[in-house]
């Protein structure tokens, strides 16, 4: 049985393909095989001796110790592009706001209450509270995975004119985006000319602050940014100063923080972008049965720490293997098999910066194969199905 630890409530439906007689789900688990979580903090805990796999209802993988999970082996996944919709259509909200003042506008009907004739209150106040379309505007995209795709396409359908630009655009995303959708050379590209800028990459040390004041500079004055990225993203400071000045009209960002809450044209969203049933539901059962086919098969897809690993699996004895991604090291691999007469019938292995994954399916027993390949140099872990 296939004990697995969630470290928040996670949707019961996204549950359901493990809900069985093969796991025990709770919340009080001290030795699990697998963990799900949404945002649970795991950089202060310590990893359970037993855990193998650890699955984020969700994309970003922040509140998650990667570099330690993978020195010891456990793979981590995230459910890019299930949450993709609710984010795209928050996108959307978020554009309309920065253009039609309507958060201000709402705040000010509401103070209305009692004054008199609110209808005609309404209608001498509201010029203050005017703004302009969407439509023929030009939205530059940053980063066109699953939510950049959907929010560009999105944009399109809404009468924009839209660019985007990703050095890294996978074949998938470059078959979903629109025709319409132009490709910007550069960054520098989509500053330059952009009445609305969203950003939709994963933060790392690459993109740390990468809208910071330079960035800024090069920008169309009076551009609208939206974050619903990640806060870290921006440099605080930067912008601002930079809604400050008036070169950014207006800043919508999903990452509230005490320096940008008060200021006049910064509208902060209390993370609210994948915060709907479904998203919710799309991620648990992405990382459910991400999770569920690692522990009873072995394949990884969407591992944020291993490389996505994938051979069908025929029901033979399976060895999983875990280990340093360093020369010479996939011959005593297979040699173990070999030097107790055992067939190895199918293999993969596959690489991720400093680690790497090796499956063998094997014709027998595994006749202590398993125990002899854990004495290899650079192997991590061994497991056999």
């Amino acid at each position: 049985m296939y004990k697995i630890l969630t470290l928040n409530k996670i949707s019961d439906s996204g549950l359901a393909s493990i809900k069985n007689e093969n796991y025990q789900i709770t919340s009080e688990e001290k030795n699990p095989d697998g963990i799900i979580l949404r945002s649970f903090a795991m950089h202060d805990m310590e990893l359970p001796k037993s855990l193998l796999a650890v699955a984020r209802a969700g994309a970003g993988v922040n509140n998650i110790p990667l570099d330690k999970c993978a020195e010891a082996g456990i793979v981590v996944f995230n459910t890019p592009g299930a949450n993709a919709n609710a984010v795209k259509e928050m996108v959307v909200a978020g554009m309309l706001m920065s253009n039609r003042k309507v958060v201000d506008g709402i705040n000010w009907a509401q103070t209305l209450k009692g004054q008199g004739d609110v209808a005609k209150m309404v209608e001498k106040g509201k010029g203050d509270f005017a703004g302009g379309e969407l439509y023929g505007k030009k939205l530059g995209v940053i980063g066109l995975g699953a939510i950049g795709v959907l929010v560009a396409n999105a944009a399109v359908s809404l009468g924009m004119d839209v660019v985007g630009v990703d050095p890294y655009i996978s074949v998938e995303g470059a078959w979903s985006i629109s025709r319409s959708v132009g490709r910007a050379a550069d960054f520098d590209e989509i500053y330059k000319d952009c009445d609305y800028i969203t950003i939709h990459v994963p933060f790392n040390d690459a993109t740390k602050s990468m809208i910071n004041a330079e960035a800024i500079s090069k920008m169309k004055k009076g551009v609208r940014i939206m974050n619903f990225s990640r806060g870290e993203i921006v440099d605080n400071a930067a912008i601002i100063k930079a809604v400050k000045d008036g070169t950014v009209a207006r800043y919508v960002t999903d990452f509230p923080v005490d320096e940008l809450l008060g200021i006049e044209n910064i509208i902060t969203i209390p993370h609210l972008a994948a915060s709907t049933p479904e998203a919710e539901e799309n991620c648990a059962v992405m990382a459910s049965r991400q999770l569920k086919d690692f522990l009873e098969t072995g394949n990884i897809k969407n591992s944020v720490n291993f490389p996505n690993c994938e051979m069908p699996y025929t029901g033979k004895k399976r060895l999983c293997i875990v280990h340093k991604n360093i020369p010479n090291i996939i011959g005593p691999l297979t040699t173990a098999p070999a030097n107790k007469g055992i067939n190895i019938g199918n293999m993969i292995s596959k690489s991720k910066g400093d680690f790497a994954y090796t499956m063998l399916d094997i014709d027998d027993e595994d006749n202590g194969v398993s125990e002899e390949l854990k004495n290899v140099a650079g192997v991590i872990s061994v497991r056999a199905i």
